[in-house]
């Protein structure tokens, strides 16, 4: 019973290990428009 226990906290505490450190958004990002048009140069 002692070995699950730690076995089940080993496994609990690598497993919350494993997200430190992950940079970048936790969101997805929208699409940017493709239907933009560039700037027209004015004469």
């Amino acid at each position: 019973m002692k070995t699950l226990a730690i076995m089940t906290l080993t496994v609990l505490l690598l497993t919350g290990l494993a997200g430190c450190g992950q940079k970048g958004p936790l969101y997805l990002p929208e699409d940017a428009p493709a239907d933009e048009q560039p700037a027209q140069p004015s004469e």
